[in-house]
C-alpha cells in the first residue's frame, strides 16, 4: 500500500467511525477530521503531480451506476461532490421517466478516488436518513416530494462543506509554502482547466439539462442533515445532459 492509499484508508476508517458514532457530537468530531484530511490529501496529490512526482495521476473517468428511488437526486449528489473536488460529471438518462441510470465522472485519478470514497459514504448516510423523512401530516404534502427536496438540501450543504474544506486546505498550504513554491490555488486551477478541456472533448455533443422545479418542503431539513453528515470531507448514445452543479 503506497502513501496515497494509506491516506485514503485513514479517511475511510474515519468515515466508518462517524457512521457508527453514538452521539451527534462524536460524529461531528470524526466528520470534521475526515473533511480536513480529505481536502489536504487532494492538495498534496495535486502538488505532487505538478512537481512530476506522480506521473500516474492522469485524467480518467469513472462510471457510477444508480438505481431508483430518487436516482436523479443521487446523480445530483454525485455531480456536486465531483465539482467540489475538481471533477466534472455527466448523467446518463434511464428508460423510465425522470430516471437516471448512471453518472460518469471525469477528473484526475487521485480526485476520482476521493469522489468515489465520499460519494459512497454520503449516499449510504442519505439513503438511511431519507426513508425516515415525512412531511407534517397537516400539510397533505407528498412524501416523495418532501424527500426529493430533503435530498436537494442535503446535497447543497455537503457540497458547501467540501468546498470550504478545500479552500481551507489550499490556504493552509500556500501560507506555509516556501517563497518561490508553486501556489496550490494556481495548480488546482490549472487542473480544473485541463479537466474541463478533456470533458468538452469527450462529451462534445453534451446538452445542458433542464432545471427541475421541486415542490416539496423538506429542503431545510435536508440542509440540517447535510451539516451533520460525514463528508470525509444527459444521455449517452443520444441526447446527453450535464449534471447541474
Amino acid at each position: 500500500m503506497d502513501a496515497a492509499e494509506q491516506k485514503l484508508e485513514v479517511i475511510r476508517k474515519l468515515l466508518a467511525k462517524a457512521e457508527r458514532a453514538a452521539t451527534p457530537g462524536e460524529a461531528d468530531a470524526y466528520n470534521t477530521k475526515a473533511a480536513e484530511l480529505m481536502a489536504r490529501h487532494g492538495v498534496d496529490s495535486a502538488m505532487l503531480a505538478a512537481a512530476g512526482g506522480n506521473v500516474a495521476d492522469r485524467i480518467g473517468e469513472r462510471r457510477i451506476a444508480l438505481t431508483d428511488p430518487y436516482s436523479t437526486e443521487k446523480a445530483g449528489l454525485a455531480g456536486s461532490i465531483a465539482g467540489a473536488m475538481g471533477c466534472r460529471a455527466v448523467r446518463h438518462l434511464g428508460r423510465g421517466r425522470g430516471q437516471t441510470a448512471a453518472v460518469t465522472v471525469m477528473g484526475f485519478e487521485s480526485d476520482l478516488s476521493r469522489v468515489e470514497l465520499v460519494f459512497t459514504s454520503l449516499l449510504l448516510q442519505a439513503s438511511r436518513a431519507v426513508v425516515r423523512q415525512r412531511p407534517p401530516a397537516w400539510t397533505g404534502e407528498s412524501t416523495a416530494a418532501f424527500r426529493r427536496t430533503w435530498l436537494a438540501g442535503f446535497t447543497v450543504e455537503v457540497s458547501r462543506r467540501l468546498e470550504d474544506a478545500q479552500k481551507g486546505a489550499v490556504a493552509q498550504h500556500d501560507a506555509a509554502a516556501a517563497s518561490g513554491t508553486a501556489s496550490a490555488a494556481l495548480v488546482l486551477a490549472d487542473r480544473r482547466t485541463l479537466v474541463e478541456h478533456a470533458f468538452q472533448e469527450r462529451f462534445a455533443n453534451l446538452r445542458a439539462g433542464r432545471s427541475r422545479r421541486l415542490s416539496g418542503s423538506g429542503y431545510s431539513a435536508g440542509v440540517e442533515a447535510g451539516r451533520r453528515a460525514d463528508v470525509g470531507q444527459p444521455r449517452m448514445s443520444g441526447a446527453r445532459r450535464a449534471l447541474d452543479r
